[in-house]
């Protein structure tokens, strides 16, 4: 479908939908929407970010067991992710997946609060991305610029890159996905080569006893689910991509499952070439990095240290840039619905882009960076810390009510699709394993957050989770008593061929 204006298709019976402004259609291909995906989950970032906090102070030694286990629970809530997918093809993803499965006003609530953990995942990446660049370009260079600058340009360019068709940022966080997943292979592989470190190659890190064992278990867990947070962005690009029925349920797969063995492959190998307790001890010391920069150092030489440093800049860069397209499509999909503002729904007439709602995004980042650099906070330990943890905690809680959706779409809607385990058991059990990594999140909350723990920002974490789904609550249920034609449109704004007949 070309990109402009268009009417929507209706089901008998139904509120029409407004004219709408789509997305450009057929601008991305599997491996584009798979490369989206991953950047999102960002391996290079997620690996030095979370890897040493879970081995030295989580489930120790046992941490790529906690990434098997991690992978196992995310594949099979994906088996009820991509029956939706297959079903419905939306931007908002969750918001629609959950409107239709547990009602409008559950899936308005669900909507804003993705919408919120997306809005600041990105400003979020932009302080790690800040922290890397300072000390590297200082380290290597000599050179000291304030880590607000390089914010400054990272929110530039990504602003930039988002105005034009997703194919050109899809090719961008491609080459440097690419390159950020090359340099942990080829560490990982060195070791192997190289028959590990003192303990050779072990196989305690992989058994999966041991996901369970260490200080903190929880925390160690907690940090391994982390890792993945934007995976399951692939259903957000279904209208821009080439046949989504198919694309889009391969891509989360591949994303979910590749991500995984991928996981545990650099954990393991990371863990073996520092030795098993030189790894806990490295991991819990004053450079924590050093868990990676040793063995490269080691196995490689000088110059893959080097190379690591500046991919932690792009791969960080990757990861933010493909959040900033999530958040705009959040904020598009809404936005066309009349739901917020409709100026959010345009589209660009050329490259088909959500322009409007992503330079409303981009606004928002902004406004989050200087607020933290104003008041003289960390790009790392606040900026980075603290927006993270709340778009995690988030992002969780809509998983969970996107599992419990399946079951009850596919109770009321398409028998013929019904599966005992596909639509029922696989979801019921993502969603059960979603709720516990909600619990270990709120239980390890201090721990992750570390020196940032004590801010009041930090404390007002589960006040804003609750006020932004609460307030959505009350927002659905004020539409449907007086804004009823505009509530039968939460979530209904799809591609003509998903149009549901039978609405929740």
């Amino acid at each position: 479908m070309a990109a402009g204006s268009t009417q929507q298709g209706t089901a008998r019976g139904a509120v029409a939908p407004p004219e709408v402004h789509r997305l450009k259609a057929d601008s991305v291909g599997l491996a584009g929407v798979v490369f989206m995906a991953v950047a999102t989950a960002a391996p290079i970032t997620a690996m030095s970010g979370n890897l040493p906090i879970a081995v030295g102070f989580g489930n120790g030694d046992g941490a790529p067991a906690g990434y098997l286990f991690a992978t196992v629970v995310l594949t099979v809530f994906s088996v009820g992710y991509v029956a939706m997918a297959k079903r419905i093809t939306a931007a908002g993803a969750f918001y629609g997946y959950i409107s239709h499965g547990l009602g409008r006003t559950v899936g308005m609530a669900s909507g804003l609060l993705a919408v919120l953990a997306y809005i600041v995942f990105e400003a979020s990446i932009v302080g790690v991305f800040s922290y890397f660049a300072q000390t590297t370009v200082r380290d290597q260079l000599g050179v000291d610029v304030p880590w607000a600058a390089y914010a400054a340009v990272m929110l530039a360019v990504t602003g930039v890159l988002s105005y034009f068709d997703i194919n050109l940022t899809a090719k961008a966080l491609g080459v440097m996905l690419v390159l950020e997943i090359a340099v942990l292979f080829a560490v990982a592989t060195a070791v192997l080569v190289h028959g590990g470190g003192p303990d050779g190659i072990p196989l305690r890190p992989v058994d999966p006893r041991n996901a369970f064992t260490g200080t903190s278990a929880g925390l160690g867990l907690f940090f391994a689910f982390w890792s993945w947070v934007g995976f399951e962005s692939t259903a957000m690009y279904g209208e821009e991509s080439r046949d989504p029925k198919r694309v889009i349920p391969r891509a989360t797969l591949i994303s979910v499952v590749g991500v995984g063995l991928f996981y545990i492959y650099v954990s393991w190998m990371t863990i073996a070439g520092n030795g098993l307790d030189g790894a806990v001890k490295v991991s819990a010391g004053a450079n924590p990095l050093d868990l990676f920069f040793d063995p490269a150092h080691a196995y490689i030489g000088a110059w893959a240290v080097r190379a690591f440093q500046w991919l932690l800049i792009t791969g960080s860069f990757a990861c933010g840039m493909a959040f900033h397209q999530c958040a705009s499509r959040y904020l598009y999909a809404i936005g066309r619905e009349g739901l917020i503002h409709r100026a959010l729904g345009r589209t660009h007439p050329r490259h088909g882009s959500p322009y409007a709602a992503s330079f409303t995004q981009s606004v928002i980042a902004v406004g989050l960076v200087a607020a933290f650099w104003a008041t003289g906070q960390d790009p790392y330990t606040h900026l980075y810390t603290l927006l993270a943890i709340l778009g995690t905690m988030a992002i969780l809680i809509v998983q969970t009510l996107c599992s419990f959706a399946v079951i009850g779409y596919f109770r009321h809607h398409h028998p013929e699709d019904r599966h005992w385990f596909r639509t029922f058991t696989a979801p019921l059990l993502g969603g059960v394993g979603m709720i516990a990594v909600v619990v270990l999140l709120v239980l390890n909350l201090d721990t992750a957050a570390g020196t940032a723990a004590g801010s009041l920002f930090f404390h007002l974490i589960p006040w804003i989770i609750g006020a932004v789904f609460f307030g959505g609550l009350a927002l659905g249920l004020w539409l449907r008593a007086r804004r009823p034609r505009r509530y039968e449109l939460i979530g209904r704004v799809v591609l003509e061929d998903a149009v549901e007949r039978a609405d929740a």
